[in-house]
């Protein structure tokens, strides 16, 4: 396997904890995701653009508290922490299912829940695995351990499919409770694994700062307002192809369990196409091609995908699109983005991502649903209004890519003056950054 990933020496135990890791989350959260997918059908798709809105609002309530937390904890108590006041609220699911609480308002509410979970669980990760290696082996490693997520987005479905009417979403929500604290022991195991190296300090420090830092840290960065205007552009167009989705998901399936059963068998499809992109494409990518390319497949793709959905807005079409994108964002997409904050510093990584991955990313959500709403009857039209907003996502990710790149040459420029510096002998190792 290792023919197939250029990892190095001191760096496969830390890989593949961290493979595990993203796996066991990933994992837990699609064996939630067609649920989640189905509540929001179910409530009804003309309801999407306020449970949007719900969720952003959510959001803005609890980014400030999240970033508290990352100011007031170092990273080996606070992401424990974050995953288990998650799966204290999925014990909460589990009891109100068992005591048949009113669905329609179950749903929705739930719906909101999972939509905060994901982002937040998954910002948390990607901001330790920023902390802990650098930009250069980003570009090397970043789509292996993607491959974990991806890994674990193939089983999570194959556990709905095989489970969902033996145990119901009560049962369900339970396995997902065990793979976060599943995450958790391998967050523990990959701190303890970080302070092993000689650059490392013995505890990574917490960031400090106030609750609202994440917000200021982004408007003061022409870079990180960069990135988040990559987000929203992001989520612009993925939420006006979610909502296009149910709309014809809706009307090719009467009920939920066929609905279920869909969502869950194009998961199944993605993520077989995207860990074999991941495994055998993404490092070589991010290497010879460069972040540019990484950045840029996404926003093709849409430009593509959405002039398909404007001719024929068909399930099959749909499918093909959504197939391909995700694969795309999965495997390519999101590697390149999370090694753009290989290049920024440690308090950023930890609040103003949260914050980019939090409330800009939902805040797009609900503003882009409120615009589909608006202009549908007609979906060719928006389908069409997507393919500038594909050309300006372009333009802005070569721009992120070349930024990225002269950061990081800065970095290893200044790391040549300390080397240097320092005293002479010993053997030189690849150190993971802590």
């Amino acid at each position: 396997m290792w023919r197939l990933v250029d990892v190095r020496a001191g760096e496969v135990g830390a890989l593949l904890w961290s493979f595990a890791y993203f796996f066991c989350l990933l994992c837990g959260y699609y064996v939630l995701r067609p649920v989640r997918d189905a509540m929001g059908i179910a409530g009804g798709t003309e309801k999407l653009p306020w449970m949007f809105t719900a969720t952003f609002a959510a959001m803005l309530l609890a980014v400030p508290l999240l970033s508290a937390a990352a100011a007031r904890w170092p990273r080996q108590r606070f992401i424990p922490i974050v995953y288990r006041f998650f799966a204290l609220h999925l014990l909460i699911f589990v009891v109100l299912l068992r005591v048949d609480a009113p669905r329609p308002v179950l749903s929705r509410v739930f719906f909101v829940w999972a939509s905060v979970f994901n982002l937040f669980v998954v910002s948390v990760f990607w901001s330790f695995m920023s902390d802990l290696w650098r930009s250069e082996q980003g570009k090397r490693l970043f789509g292996f351990i993607a491959a974990g997520g991806s890994a674990g987005a193939l089983v999570g479905p194959l556990i709905t499919v095989a489970y969902a009417e033996r145990v119901g979403p009560a049962g369900l929500l339970l396995t997902s409770v065990a793979l976060l604290e599943a995450s958790v022991q391998c967050a523990r195991r990959l701190v303890r694994l970080a302070p092993q190296r000689e650059d490392a300090p013995a505890a990574a420090p917490a960031p400090g700062g106030g609750s609202l830092a994440g917000i200021s840290l982004v408007l003061r960065s022409r870079y990180l307002l960069g990135i988040g205007a990559q987000t929203l552009l992001t989520t612009a167009t993925s939420t006006v192809l979610y909502l296009q989705q149910a709309e014809i998901v809706r009307a090719a399936f009467a009920s939920s369990a066929p609905r279920i059963a869909f969502f869950a068998r194009v998961d199944l499809v993605v993520n077989l196409l995207t860990i074999a992109a991941q495994t055998l494409l993404t490092g070589r990518v991010l290497r010879w091609l460069g972040v540019t390319v990484g950045l840029g497949a996404v926003p093709v793709v849409t430009v593509a995908g959405f002039l398909g959905l404007a001719a024929s807005p068909t399930l099959w079409i749909l499918t093909a699109f959504q197939g391909i994108r995700r694969a795309a964002h999965y495997a390519l997409e999101r590697p390149a983005r999370e090694v753009l904050f290989t290049v920024v510093s440690h308090e950023e990584r930890y609040k103003s991502k949260s914050f980019l991955d939090a409330v800009v990313y939902r805040g797009g959500d609900a503003a882009s649903s409120w615009g589909y709403a608006a202009l549908t009857p007609g979906a060719w039209a928006v389908a069409l209004s997507m393919i500038p907003v594909a050309g300006a996502w372009i333009a802005l990710s070569a721009w992120l890519a070349r930024e990225q790149a002269a950061r990081s040459r800065g970095e290893d420029a200044r790391r040549a003056i300390l080397s240097s510096s320092a005293p002479q002998g010993g053997v030189s190792t690849v150190k993971l950054r802590t």
